[in-house]
Protein backbone atom coordinates (compact mmCIF):
# COMPACT_ATOMS: atom_id res chain seq x y z
CA UNK A 1 0.00 0.00 0.00
CA UNK A 2 0.89 3.44 -0.57
CA UNK A 3 2.38 5.10 2.77
CA UNK A 4 -0.93 7.18 3.16
CA UNK A 5 -2.89 4.03 3.09
CA UNK A 6 -0.87 2.57 5.38
CA UNK A 7 -1.13 5.13 7.85
CA UNK A 8 -5.41 5.38 7.49
CA UNK A 9 -5.52 0.96 7.27
CA UNK A 10 -4.75 1.64 11.67
CA UNK A 11 -7.39 3.85 12.51
CA UNK A 12 -9.83 2.64 14.36
CA UNK A 13 -13.22 4.32 14.62
CA UNK A 14 -14.23 4.89 18.52
CA UNK A 15 -17.62 7.99 17.95
CA UNK A 16 -19.74 9.36 15.09
CA UNK A 17 -22.88 10.79 15.06
CA UNK A 18 -24.75 12.59 12.10
CA UNK A 19 -27.89 14.81 11.64
CA UNK A 20 -30.14 17.28 9.95
CA UNK A 21 -30.78 20.71 9.54
CA UNK A 22 -33.97 22.24 8.68
CA UNK A 23 -33.99 25.86 9.54
CA UNK A 24 -36.26 29.44 9.26
CA UNK A 25 -35.78 32.89 9.86
CA UNK A 26 -33.16 33.77 12.13
CA UNK A 27 -30.96 31.09 13.57
CA UNK A 28 -27.41 30.63 14.83
CA UNK A 29 -26.07 27.54 16.64
CA UNK A 30 -23.31 27.28 18.63
CA UNK A 31 -20.63 24.09 18.50
CA UNK A 32 -18.31 23.44 21.24
CA UNK A 33 -14.66 22.52 20.53
CA UNK A 34 -14.04 18.69 20.03
CA UNK A 35 -12.24 15.88 18.41
CA UNK A 36 -12.43 13.96 15.20
CA UNK A 37 -13.27 15.40 11.87
CA UNK A 38 -16.58 17.56 11.25
CA UNK A 39 -18.73 17.44 7.77
CA UNK A 40 -21.39 19.28 7.00
CA UNK A 41 -22.89 20.08 3.74
CA UNK A 42 -25.64 22.32 3.08
CA UNK A 43 -28.54 21.45 0.46
CA UNK A 44 -30.94 24.22 0.21
CA UNK A 45 -30.84 28.02 1.24
CA UNK A 46 -27.81 29.83 2.71
CA UNK A 47 -26.07 30.43 5.85
CA UNK A 48 -22.56 31.52 7.30
CA UNK A 49 -20.20 29.55 9.50
CA UNK A 50 -17.39 30.92 12.03
CA UNK A 51 -14.64 29.41 13.19
CA UNK A 52 -12.42 30.03 15.79
CA UNK A 53 -9.20 31.50 14.86
CA UNK A 54 -10.34 32.53 11.70
CA UNK A 55 -11.05 36.17 11.29
CA UNK A 56 -13.66 36.24 8.37
CA UNK A 57 -16.84 34.15 8.27
CA UNK A 58 -17.93 31.73 5.30
CA UNK A 59 -20.06 32.03 3.35
CA UNK A 60 -22.35 29.10 2.41
CA UNK A 61 -25.07 28.72 -0.27
CA UNK A 62 -26.66 25.29 -1.23
CA UNK A 63 -24.13 22.86 -2.41
CA UNK A 64 -21.40 23.66 -0.68
CA UNK A 65 -19.45 21.55 1.59
CA UNK A 66 -17.16 21.76 4.51
CA UNK A 67 -14.67 19.53 6.73
CA UNK A 68 -13.66 20.68 9.87
CA UNK A 69 -10.68 18.76 10.58
CA UNK A 70 -9.65 20.69 14.25
CA UNK A 71 -10.50 20.52 17.63
CA UNK A 72 -11.54 23.80 16.77
CA UNK A 73 -15.21 25.59 18.12
CA UNK A 74 -17.62 26.63 15.32
CA UNK A 75 -21.18 28.48 14.48
CA UNK A 76 -23.42 28.22 11.81
CA UNK A 77 -26.01 30.65 11.18
CA UNK A 78 -28.18 33.07 9.54
CA UNK A 79 -26.52 36.00 10.57
CA UNK A 80 -23.91 37.45 12.93
CA UNK A 81 -26.01 39.26 15.69
CA UNK A 82 -28.49 36.10 16.07
CA UNK A 83 -28.32 35.19 20.05
CA UNK A 84 -26.72 31.41 19.61
CA UNK A 85 -28.41 28.13 20.61
CA UNK A 86 -26.20 25.36 22.07
CA UNK A 87 -26.21 22.43 20.06
CA UNK A 88 -25.79 20.34 22.26
CA UNK A 89 -29.02 20.82 23.75
CA UNK A 90 -30.78 20.15 20.97
CA UNK A 91 -28.68 17.11 20.01
CA UNK A 92 -29.85 15.44 23.50
CA UNK A 93 -33.44 15.58 22.44
CA UNK A 94 -32.83 14.41 19.05
CA UNK A 95 -31.71 10.61 18.14
CA UNK A 96 -29.01 10.42 15.50
CA UNK A 97 -29.83 10.34 11.79
CA UNK A 98 -33.20 12.31 12.73
CA UNK A 99 -33.80 16.13 11.51
CA UNK A 100 -33.53 19.05 13.83
CA UNK A 101 -35.84 22.06 13.14
CA UNK A 102 -35.77 25.53 14.02
CA UNK A 103 -37.87 28.08 13.70
CA UNK A 104 -40.64 25.84 11.89
CA UNK A 105 -37.73 25.48 9.30
CA UNK A 106 -38.20 25.58 5.50
CA UNK A 107 -35.21 28.10 4.55
CA UNK A 108 -31.72 26.44 4.84
CA UNK A 109 -31.56 22.78 5.46
CA UNK A 110 -28.36 20.58 5.52
CA UNK A 111 -26.34 17.19 6.56
CA UNK A 112 -23.58 16.78 8.99
CA UNK A 113 -21.78 14.87 11.25
CA UNK A 114 -18.19 14.16 13.41
CA UNK A 115 -16.09 11.20 13.22
CA UNK A 116 -13.71 10.56 15.92
CA UNK A 117 -11.28 7.65 15.48
CA UNK A 118 -9.20 7.02 19.18
CA UNK A 119 -5.87 6.51 17.55
CA UNK A 120 -2.43 8.54 18.26
CA UNK A 121 -2.38 8.41 14.21
CA UNK A 122 -5.63 10.11 13.73
CA UNK A 123 -4.82 13.42 15.82
CA UNK A 124 -1.59 13.11 13.44
CA UNK A 125 -3.02 13.31 10.22
CA UNK A 126 -5.59 15.75 11.51
CA UNK A 127 -3.16 18.39 12.98
CA UNK A 128 -1.41 18.77 9.63
CA UNK A 129 -5.09 19.92 8.31
CA UNK A 130 -6.08 23.63 8.06
CA UNK A 131 -8.96 24.18 10.04
CA UNK A 132 -11.41 24.63 7.41
CA UNK A 133 -11.47 23.09 4.07
CA UNK A 134 -13.91 23.98 1.98
CA UNK A 135 -15.17 21.48 -1.34
CA UNK A 136 -15.10 23.54 -4.52
CA UNK A 137 -15.64 21.24 -7.30
CA UNK A 138 -19.21 19.72 -7.95
CA UNK A 139 -18.46 16.25 -8.14
CA UNK A 140 -16.54 16.24 -4.48
CA UNK A 141 -19.47 18.36 -2.98
CA UNK A 142 -21.99 15.28 -4.58
CA UNK A 143 -19.70 12.62 -3.20
CA UNK A 144 -19.02 14.13 0.24
CA UNK A 145 -23.56 14.77 0.36
CA UNK A 146 -24.01 11.17 -0.93
CA UNK A 147 -21.51 10.02 1.91
CA UNK A 148 -23.15 12.06 5.14
CA UNK A 149 -26.73 11.22 3.44
CA UNK A 150 -25.67 7.34 3.46
CA UNK A 151 -24.68 7.52 7.28
CA UNK A 152 -28.14 9.46 8.38
CA UNK A 153 -29.62 6.49 6.56
CA UNK A 154 -27.97 3.68 8.72
CA UNK A 155 -28.47 5.86 11.44
CA UNK A 156 -32.03 6.25 10.98
CA UNK A 157 -33.25 2.68 9.80
CA UNK A 158 -30.17 0.65 11.26
CA UNK A 159 -29.59 -2.60 9.92
CA UNK A 160 -27.51 -5.88 10.08
CA UNK A 161 -23.84 -4.80 9.63
CA UNK A 162 -24.56 -0.89 10.27
CA UNK A 163 -22.40 -0.52 12.93
CA UNK A 164 -19.45 -1.68 10.44
CA UNK A 165 -21.15 0.47 7.68
CA UNK A 166 -21.02 3.50 9.63
CA UNK A 167 -17.19 2.84 10.45
CA UNK A 168 -16.58 2.37 7.30
CA UNK A 169 -18.13 5.46 6.17
CA UNK A 170 -16.58 7.61 8.29
CA UNK A 171 -13.16 6.26 7.04
CA UNK A 172 -14.08 7.23 3.64
CA UNK A 173 -14.70 10.57 4.71
CA UNK A 174 -11.36 11.40 6.46
CA UNK A 175 -9.81 10.08 3.29
CA UNK A 176 -11.99 12.44 0.88
CA UNK A 177 -10.77 15.25 3.38
CA UNK A 178 -7.12 14.54 2.74
CA UNK A 179 -7.14 13.82 -1.14
CA UNK A 180 -9.16 17.23 -1.61
CA UNK A 181 -6.41 18.55 0.95
CA UNK A 182 -3.91 17.29 -1.20
CA UNK A 183 -5.34 17.91 -4.63
CA UNK A 184 -5.80 21.95 -3.30
CA UNK A 185 -2.00 22.43 -2.92
CA UNK A 186 -2.66 26.11 -1.83
CA UNK A 187 -0.90 25.23 1.58
CA UNK A 188 2.57 23.87 2.27
CA UNK A 189 3.48 22.49 5.74
CA UNK A 190 6.00 20.36 7.79
CA UNK A 191 5.11 16.42 8.00
CA UNK A 192 4.67 13.22 5.94
CA UNK A 193 1.91 14.39 4.56
CA UNK A 194 2.91 16.98 3.25
CA UNK A 195 6.53 14.77 1.85
CA UNK A 196 4.30 12.63 -0.26
CA UNK A 197 4.22 15.66 -2.82
CA UNK A 198 7.83 15.77 -3.27
CA UNK A 199 9.08 13.55 -5.88
CA UNK A 200 12.45 12.25 -3.73
CA UNK A 201 11.41 12.11 -0.40
CA UNK A 202 8.07 10.24 -1.42
CA UNK A 203 9.67 8.17 -3.30
CA UNK A 204 11.55 7.02 -0.15
CA UNK A 205 8.62 6.66 2.10
CA UNK A 206 6.86 4.69 -0.51
CA UNK A 207 9.49 2.16 -0.25
CA UNK A 208 10.20 2.45 3.63
CA UNK A 209 6.59 1.63 3.91
CA UNK A 210 6.08 -1.18 1.63
CA UNK A 211 9.10 -3.15 3.64
CA UNK A 212 9.45 -1.74 7.32
CA UNK A 213 11.07 -4.77 8.33
CA UNK A 214 14.44 -4.35 6.15
CA UNK A 215 17.50 -2.86 7.58
CA UNK A 216 17.30 0.63 6.30
CA UNK A 217 20.36 2.44 5.61
CA UNK A 218 20.32 6.34 4.88
CA UNK A 219 22.45 5.23 1.65
CA UNK A 220 19.70 2.80 0.56
CA UNK A 221 16.85 5.39 1.09
CA UNK A 222 18.91 8.12 -0.27
CA UNK A 223 19.30 5.83 -3.46
CA UNK A 224 15.85 5.10 -3.94
CA UNK A 225 14.93 8.96 -3.68
CA UNK A 226 17.50 9.44 -6.66
CA UNK A 227 19.67 11.76 -4.46
CA UNK A 228 22.92 11.85 -2.48
CA UNK A 229 23.24 10.94 1.36
CA UNK A 230 23.63 14.07 2.06
CA UNK A 231 21.56 15.69 0.49
CA UNK A 232 18.95 13.25 1.13
CA UNK A 233 19.30 13.63 4.59
CA UNK A 234 18.73 17.25 4.23
CA UNK A 235 15.67 17.64 2.25
CA UNK A 236 13.94 14.41 4.42
CA UNK A 237 14.31 16.18 7.95
CA UNK A 238 13.26 19.93 6.19
CA UNK A 239 9.97 18.23 4.66
CA UNK A 240 8.86 15.54 7.35
CA UNK A 241 10.14 17.30 10.24
CA UNK A 242 12.47 14.39 11.24
CA UNK A 243 15.58 12.47 10.47
CA UNK A 244 14.86 9.46 8.23
CA UNK A 245 15.91 6.89 10.99
CA UNK A 246 13.58 8.57 13.32
CA UNK A 247 10.96 8.66 11.05
CA UNK A 248 11.56 4.53 10.61
CA UNK A 249 11.51 3.80 14.52
CA UNK A 250 8.14 5.65 15.05
CA UNK A 251 6.53 4.23 11.93
CA UNK A 252 7.83 0.85 13.16
CA UNK A 253 6.62 1.61 17.03
CA UNK A 254 2.76 2.24 15.18
CA UNK A 255 2.72 -1.06 13.55
CA UNK A 256 4.11 -2.36 16.60
CA UNK A 257 1.27 -1.18 18.76
CA UNK A 258 -1.35 -2.13 15.93
CA UNK A 259 -0.19 -5.68 15.93
CA UNK A 260 -0.18 -6.04 19.76
CA UNK A 261 -3.57 -4.76 20.09
CA UNK A 262 -5.38 -5.93 17.41
CA UNK A 263 -3.53 -8.77 16.01
CA UNK A 264 -2.47 -9.81 19.67
CA UNK A 265 1.02 -11.57 18.22
CA UNK A 266 3.58 -12.06 20.06
CA UNK A 267 6.54 -9.46 21.44
CA UNK A 268 9.31 -11.40 19.72
CA UNK A 269 7.35 -12.18 16.30
CA UNK A 270 6.98 -8.52 15.89
CA UNK A 271 10.29 -7.54 17.06
CA UNK A 272 11.93 -9.93 13.55
CA UNK A 273 9.11 -9.21 11.47
CA UNK A 274 9.88 -4.78 11.88
CA UNK A 275 13.49 -5.58 11.59
CA UNK A 276 15.19 -5.94 15.31
CA UNK A 277 17.46 -8.54 16.19
CA UNK A 278 16.45 -9.04 19.43
CA UNK A 279 12.93 -8.95 21.51
CA UNK A 280 14.90 -6.65 24.21
CA UNK A 281 16.53 -4.12 21.31
CA UNK A 282 12.72 -4.08 19.93
CA UNK A 283 11.25 -3.74 23.79
CA UNK A 284 13.47 -0.88 24.38
CA UNK A 285 12.97 1.30 21.73
CA UNK A 286 8.82 0.46 22.31
CA UNK A 287 9.34 1.87 25.55
CA UNK A 288 11.26 4.74 24.67
CA UNK A 289 8.44 6.03 21.76
CA UNK A 290 5.51 4.72 23.16
CA UNK A 291 6.11 5.28 27.19
CA UNK A 292 5.53 1.95 28.31
CA UNK A 293 6.64 -1.57 27.52
CA UNK A 294 5.12 -3.56 24.48
CA UNK A 295 3.51 -6.34 27.43
CA UNK A 296 1.74 -3.60 29.32
CA UNK A 297 0.39 -1.84 26.08
CA UNK A 298 -0.73 -5.18 24.56
CA UNK A 299 -3.14 -5.13 28.11
CA UNK A 300 -4.50 -1.74 27.79
CA UNK A 301 -1.60 0.08 30.42
CA UNK A 302 -0.93 2.84 28.10
CA UNK A 303 -4.55 3.69 28.09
Amino acid sequence: MDPLSDMLSLLRLQSYASRGLDAGGRWALDFPSGPGIKCYALTTGRCWLWVDGKNSPIAMTAGDCVLLPRDLAFRFGSDADVPAQDVMTLISDTQMGAVITLNGGGECSGVGGYFEFKDPQADLLLSLLPPVIQVREESDRVALRQSIERLMQELREPQPGGELLAGHIAQMLLIQALRLFLADGSEQGIGWLFALADRHIGAALVVLHADPGYRWTLLALAQHAGLSRSSFAKRFKATVGEAPMEYLTSWRMQLAADRLVRRQESVASIAYALGYESESAFSVAFKRRMGCPPGRYARGGSI
